[in-house]
């Protein structure tokens, strides 16, 4: 049985954390199978939207602390790897933003610590009623300062600090209108509903999407000066796209885009 398993339905791939034994632990191999599938998809035409989402009866319980606590009888008493395992996860939190199609979390059950960090580092969240949110690593003395900084960048600072330090949970309605996520699905409906946006970003032209993506991350840390200025060059160089200029006059004349990308 594979640990991470893929499933495309067109221009749609969803991967599926498969580990339900252990909440779909961010364990070594996990992140490993996390990383390849996703350099792979970075250059795959044929995708457009990906879902990422969890098997059992969590989406993922953030990272394997047994795995982690064995690395103890290490002779540097862990540092090392422990170093190691932040860095490559780091590393793919920021892959999922530098992925050229837009990321989906289908969330339900609980999303704690890095699995918290892994929905707040995906480009939009769709979660189930009765789904916890929650950076709960303060409750056993190791505060979550990882996913903290995909949090912040998600959440105003003041909630953000507070989950932090209380080490208390939110629910999938708190979490909407925190901005940690954006739509919140019944549970029998947690699958449609976040197929239905998937399939609605992958209907756009697949190039402005692209373009888009990037530029909305380079523009977020910039100054808003900066930032108005290497967007408005993005929006130039959109335009002179051949199939922007067809999805302009299609509108113009209230007709179906006739784009050259499938």
């Amino acid at each position: 049985m594979a640990i991470l398993e893929r499933n495309d339905t067109g221009a749609i791939a969803r991967l599926t954390l498969n580990a339900p034994e252990r909440l779909n632990a961010l364990s070594d191999e996990m992140l490993a199978a996390l990383q390849m599938e996703c350099d792979a998809l970075m250059t795959d035409p044929n995708i457009r939207v990906v879902i990422l989402s969890g098997a059992g009866k969590a989406f993922c319980a953030g990272h394997d602390l047994k795995q982690m606590t064995a690395k103890r009888d290490d002779p540097d008493g862990g540092a090392a790897a422990w170093k190691d395992l932040f860095d490559r996860c780091t590393r793919f939190m920021l892959t999922l933003q530098k992925m050229p199609q837009p990321v989906i979390a289908q969330v339900h059950g609980i999303a704690t610590a890095a699995g918290c960090q892994l929905v707040a580092s995906c480009d939009l969240a769709v979660a189930a009623e009765g789904t916890r949110f929650g950076v709960n690593g303060v409750n056993i003395g190791l505060f979550c300062s990882t996913p903290m900084v995909a949090l912040s960048r998600n959440m105003p600072r003041k909630k953000v600090f507070e989950l932090l330090t209380t080490g208390e949970f939110l629910d999938a309605q708190q979490a909407a209108e925190m901005g940690l996520i954006n739509r919140v699905a019944a549970p029998d409906q947690l699958g449609a509903a976040t197929m239905h946006l998937a399939e609605t970003i992958a209907a756009k032209l697949g190039t402005a999407v692209k373009v888009g993506k990037e530029a909305f991350y380079q523009q977020i840390q910039m100054p808003i000066e900066d930032a108005y200025a290497h967007s408005g060059n993005v929006m130039v160089q959109n335009m002179l796209r051949d199939d922007t200029a067809e999805g302009v006059a299609a509108f113009l004349e209230k007709r179906a885009p006739n784009w050259s990308q499938d």
